[in-house]
C-alpha cells in the first residue's frame, strides 16, 4: 500500500523503514530535510518538501500517518494539511495525544468526509526489529482498509502461545494489533497502558533501591549485605515472575555501570500518566499505585535517588529518552 508519514524522529523513521520492508511505498515529511534525505537514502521512500507536495504525490483514498509530538504541533499540522484532502481519505495520529482531542478531531473532520484514525503505537526505538504494537481507534470499514499497514507494522504472533480461550477471536490481536473501537479508544487504551508502565518501572526501581541500600553504614554491622545489582537483575531474567523487558533493560544499564553513573535519576513524564488519572477521577476508580508512580516522578526533579536512575535507565533502553538538562 501507499502512505505518507510526517514526523521523522526515532519512531517515525523507523516505522517508514519497517514499512518499506514488507514492500509499502512510503512518501515522507519532516521539517529536517536532513530526516528526509536519510530515509531516501536508506529504504527508498519518497521524500517531499512540504505537506502540499507530500499530498500530491498521493494517489486517493489517501493515507497519512502522523508521528509528531502530541499538541499543538500535531495540532497545526492537521489544521495546515487537512484542507488539502479529499473526501475518504484518512489522516492517522500515531503519536500520544489526549483521547479527547482525538474525538473532537475526528468530529471536525468528519465534516470534511474525512477519517481520523488514532492510534496508540508502543515500541520505541526497538520497534524497527520487534514491531510496534497497536492500539487503533477510528471507524472499522477505515481500520480494516489500513489492514495491511497495520499488520506490517505489528510485531505478529512471534512464538508467544495463544492465550487458552482465544480461539475463535480476533485475529489481530494475537499479531499485536488491536481496533479498540470508535475514535480516542485506541489513545484512552495507550494512555493506561503508558500510566501502567510506570507502576511497573516504579516497583521494580524501589526494589533495587532497597537492595543497594542493603549494606549501608547505618545499619548494624553484622545485618549489612553486599548485593551485585547487576547479577541480581541477571538472574531474575531467568525463570522470576518478574521476567519482563522491562527488565532486560533494566540489567543491560546495570552490566554496563552498576552505580548509574551516567544517570542523574530525573525522570520527565510525557502526560499519558497524568491523564490516566484524572481519568480514574472523573470515574472514581482508585488508582493508588498508578499515583504513586507518577508522583514519584515529580519527586525525581527534586531528589535524585538511585531508584529514579533505575528509572532513566528503562527510559533511555526502551524508547531513547533522554534525561532534561
Amino acid at each position: 500500500m501507499q502512505i505518507a508519514m510526517i514526523g521523522l524522529g526515532r519512531m517515525g523513521a523507523n516505522m517508514v523503514r519497517r514499512l518499506r520492508r514488507d514492500g509499502h511505498e512510503c512518501v515522507v515529511y519532516d521539517r529536517d530535510p536532513k530526516a528526509v534525505a536519510a530515509l531516501v537514502a536508506d529504504c527508498g521512500a519518497v521524500g517531499c518538501d512540504s505537506l502540499a507536495g507530500l499530498v500530491q504525490k498521493l494517489t486517493p483514498p489517501r493515507t497519512l500517518w502522523l508521528m509528531l509530538p502530541a499538541g499543538e504541533i500535531t495540532e497545526k499540522t492537521i489544521d495546515e494539511v487537512s484542507p488539502l484532502l479529499s473526501p475518504d481519505d484518512a489522516v492517522i495520529d500515531g503519536g500520544n495525544s489526549m483521547w479527547k482531542d482525538d474525538i473532537r478531531r475526528a468530529a471536525k473532520l468528519r465534516e470534511q468526509r474525512l477519517h481520523y484514525l488514532d492510534v496508540g503505537t508502543s515500541g520505541g526505538v526497538w520497534g524497527l526489529e520487534r514491531g510496534y504494537c497497536l492500539m487503533i481507534g477510528g471507524p472499522d470499514a477505515v481500520v480494516r482498509r489500513l489492514d495491511p499497514i497495520f499488520a506490517s507494522l505489528a510485531p505478529g504472533q512471534g512464538d508467544i502461545p495463544l492465550t487458552p480461550g482465544r480461539e475463535g477471536r480476533d485475529p489481530r490481536v494475537t499479531q499485536g494489533y488491536l481496533h479498540a473501537g470508535a475514535a480516542g479508544a485506541g489513545h484512552y487504551v495507550k494512555m493506561i497502558h503508558n500510566a501502567i508502565e510506570y507502576g511497573m518501572m516504579q516497583a521494580m526501581a524501589e526494589g533495587f533501591d532497597i537492595m543497594k541500600h542493603a549494606g549501608d553504614d547505618t545499619l548494624p554491622a553484622d545485618l549489612r549485605l553486599d548485593l551485585n545489582m547487576a547479577d541480581i537483575a541477571e538472574v531474575w531474567r531467568r525463570g522470576s515472575v518478574v521476567t519482563s523487558w522491562l527488565l532486560d533493560l533494566t540489567a543491560t544499564a546495570l552490566a554496563k555501570d552498576g552505580d548509574l553513573a551516567g544517570y542523574s535519576g530525573r525522570v520527565n513524564d510525557s502526560g499519558e500518566g497524568r491523564w490516566a488519572l484524572q481519568a480514574a477521577i472523573d470515574q472514581a476508580v482508585p488508582a493508588e499505585v498508578l499515583s504513586a508512580a507518577l508522583y514519584a516522578r515529580f519527586r525525581s526533579r527534586r531528589e535524585e535517588k538511585f531508584a529514579e536512575k533505575i528509572l532513566s535507565a528503562m527510559r533511555a533502553g526502551f524508547g531513547g529518552h533522554l534525561e532534561s538538562k
